[in-house]
C-alpha cells in the first residue's frame, strides 16, 4: 500500500513539473523553420511599435492590421525598446532576401530581416498567430526563421476582357500581401479592350476600351449579353496602384499583348492590324485572327511609343508581351508579309514570330527591361489551328535573357527552354488556371502543383523561378464571380510558391485556411469549396 502511494505521489509530482503544452502555429503560407517554447506574450490594449527610420511604411502596415484585425490601438515609435520591434539587421538571412525571423518571448516580440519585404513578410506572419482568449490576445512562444523557395510568386489577373476598377485590384494586391506573393501580373491589353491611358495614341482608350456586347456562357456559344462594357486605367490610376502595390512589395509586371490578342488596338488604329481593315472591338472570347502587320515599320514605332509610356509607370525590371495564341492566317495571306519573310530569310510563321520577339526583346533591353513571355514565343508547336508546317525547323533563336512562361504543352518543354539558357516561370494550365471551374482544379489539385517539373538537375531546377496562378476573365463579370474563383485557391498557390514541396502538408494546410476563410467571410466575399 505504502509503494502505491508513492507511487501515485511520484506520478503527481512527474505531471505537475512537466512543461505546458504549446499550440502550434495555423499559418499560409507554412514556415520553414519553428521552434517554440512554453508560455505566451501577451498583448496589451495598446502596444508598442518600434522600429527603425527605414521601416516606417512597414510599421504603419502592422498597426493598421492591429486596429482592424484585433481592435488595439498600437502607437508608433521611431526609437526605443517596444512590445513590438522591427529591425534591420544585414546579418539575417543575408543570402534571402525576402526571409525573416520572428522571437515571440514572454516580453516582447521581435522581427528582424535583412530587407524592409522580409520584415513585411514577418508582420504578415504575426498577424496569423495573434490569437484571442478571454478578451485577451496572446501569441505562442516561438522562434520562426523563414523564406521563400521561389523568387517568382505571382497572380495574375486579366482584365482586358472584364474591366474591374482600382478599388478591386487593391483589395487583391491586401490579399497577396497576407499570403507572401510577390508578383502581380498585370493582363491589361486584349482583343476585347485596352485597359491602360496611352497618351500619344488617345484612340487606344477611347475606342479599344470598350464593346458593344459579350459572349456568355462558353466559347463559341455565339451567344451575347447585348450589354455595353468597358472601362480603362488613367496614367495617374496607375500610379496610385504601383504605388500601392509597392509599399507591400509587389512587383506589378505589366502585359501588353503582341502580336496577337490585338484587336482592340487594331480596332483603335485600322493600319496596326495585317489587313488594315476597320474592326470593331469584338465581343467574341477566343483566340482571333486579326494580328500585328509586322512587316510594316510603323508598328514598330508604334510598339517603342506605348511600351516607353508603360516603362514609366511600371518600375518592375519585367515586361510581358504576350506571345501567345497567334493564328497565321493573315501572316500567310499577306503579300506584304510573305514579301518581309524572304526579305529576312524566314521560311515559316513559327519563325517570324520569333524574328519580331526579338526586335521587341531588344527594344526593351535597351530601356533596362527584360521580356517575357507564354511558352509560344519559343517557336513550339501548341495549338491545333498550327500546321506541323508552320513551325517546323525552326532555325531562329529567341533572345538571351528572355523569361519563358511556360503555360501550355508537354512539360518536357521546359526542359528544352532551360537547356538553351532560358530562365522558367510554370504557370501550366492544368494545374494553376483559376478560371477553370473547381471539378477541374479542386483545391487538392491546386495545392499538389510542383513548379519543378521532374527529372530536372539542381541546376536546371535554379532555372525555375516560380510559378504564377491565372485569373482569366472571359466568363467572370461580376466581382462575385471572380472572387468564387480565385478564393481559397489563391492560398495552395502562395504556399507552393513559398513553402516548397518537401514542406507541404494538404491536412495541415487545410487546418491553417481556416484563419483565411474566416477573414474572408467577414469581408464579405464568396469564395469556393474548402476541400
Amino acid at each position: 500500500m505504502k509503494t502505491n502511494l508513492l507511487i501515485s505521489l511520484f506520478l503527481v509530482l512527474l505531471c505537475a513539473c512537466q512543461a505546458p503544452p504549446v499550440e502550434e502555429y495555423a499559418v499560409i503560407p507554412q514556415p520553414q523553420e519553428i521552434s517554440y517554447t512554453p508560455g505566451f506574450f501577451k498583448m496589451g490594449e495598446d502596444p508598442a511599435i518600434s522600429y527603425s527610420g527605414d521601416l516606417n511604411n512597414e510599421a504603419q502596415l502592422l498597426q493598421a492590421v492591429l486596429s482592424s484585425d484585433f481592435s488595439v490601438e498600437a502607437t508608433l515609435k521611431d526609437s526605443g525598446k517596444g512590445d513590438i520591434n522591427l529591425m534591420l539587421d544585414p546579418t539575417v538571412l543575408p543570402d534571402k532576401p525576402e526571409g525573416y525571423q520572428l522571437e515571440v518571448t514572454s516580453g516582447k516580440i521581435n522581427i528582424k530581416a535583412n530587407s524592409s519585404a522580409g520584415i513585411l513578410n514577418g508582420v504578415q506572419t504575426l498577424r496569423q498567430i495573434i490569437k484571442e482568449k478571454d478578451g485577451k490576445y496572446l501569441v505562442q512562444r516561438a522562434e520562426v526563421t523563414d523564406y521563400p523557395a521561389f523568387s517568382w510568386r505571382a497572380f495574375m489577373l486579366d482584365e482586358g476582357r472584364y474591366f474591374k476598377g482600382k478599388e478591386v485590384v487593391k483589395d487583391l494586391l491586401d490579399e497577396m500581401a497576407g499570403l507572401k506573393m510577390n508578383v502581380f501580373h498585370w493582363h491589361l491589353t486584349n482583343d476585347q479592350g485596352w485597359r491602360i491611358e496611352i497618351k500619344k495614341y488617345p484612340k487606344l482608350t477611347e475606342i479599344g476600351a470598350f464593346r458593344d456586347s459579350s459572349e456568355i456562357n462558353h466559347f463559341g456559344s455565339d451567344v451575347y449579353d447585348g450589354k455595353p462594357h468597358g472601362g480603362f486605367y488613367t496614367q495617374e490610376d496607375i500610379k496610385e496602384i504601383v504605388d500601392y502595390a509597392t509599399k507591400r512589395h509587389i512587383t506589378i509586371v505589366p502585359e501588353v499583348s503582341m502580336p496577337g490578342h490585338a484587336s482592340a488596338a487594331i480596332a483603335s488604329y485600322p493600319w496596326l492590324g495585317t489587313s488594315g481593315k476597320q474592326i470593331k472591338v469584338p465581343g467574341k472570347f477566343g483566340v482571333h485572327y486579326d494580328v500585328l502587320n509586322v512587316s510594316d515599320p510603323r508598328v514598330m514605332e508604334f510598339l517603342d511609343d506605348v511600351t516607353n509610356e508603360v516603362i514609366a509607370l511600371f518600375p518592375s525590371p519585367v515586361f510581358h508581351i504576350g506571345g501567345d495564341e497567334v493564328k497565321y492566317n493573315q501572316w500567310k495571306e499577306s503579300p506584304a508579309i510573305r514579301s518581309y519573310m524572304a526579305k529576312k530569310g524566314l521560311k515559316t510563321p513559327a519563325e517570324l514570330q520569333i524574328y519580331f520577339t526579338n526586335e521587341v526583346s531588344n527594344m526593351l533591353a535597351a530601356k533596362g527591361k527584360k521580356m517575357m513571355g507564354w511558352n509560344e514565343i519559343t517557336g513550339d508547336k501548341l495549338h491545333e489551328y498550327q500546321s506541323a508546317e508552320d513551325t517546323k525547323d525552326v532555325d531562329q533563336q529567341l533572345a538571351k535573357g528572355t523569361i519563358v512562361h511556360f503555360w501550355k504543352g508537354d512539360p518536357e518543354l521546359i526542359k528544352k527552354a532551360i537547356d538553351k539558357g532560358y530562365d522558367i516561370v510554370n504557370s501550366y494550365h492544368i494545374y494553376t488556371y483559376i478560371d477553370y471551374d473547381y471539378k477541374s482544379i479542386p483545391l487538392s489539385k491546386a495545392y499538389s502543383f510542383n513548379p519543378i517539373p521532374e527529372g530536372l538537375s539542381p541546376e536546371e531546377q535554379g532555372k525555375v523561378l516560380g510559378l504564377g496562378c491565372q485569373m482569366w476573365g472571359e466568363f467572370i463579370p461580376t466581382v462575385e464571380s471572380m472572387n468564387q474563383k480565385i478564393y481559397p485557391r489563391i492560398a495552395a498557390y502562395a504556399e507552393t510558391g513559398w513553402t516548397g514541396t518537401e514542406k507541404k502538408d494538404f491536412n495541415r494546410f487545410l487546418n491553417s485556411l481556416s484563419h483565411f476563410v474566416n477573414k474572408w467571410t467577414a469581408e464579405g466575399l464568396v469564395i469556393g469549396p474548402v476541400e
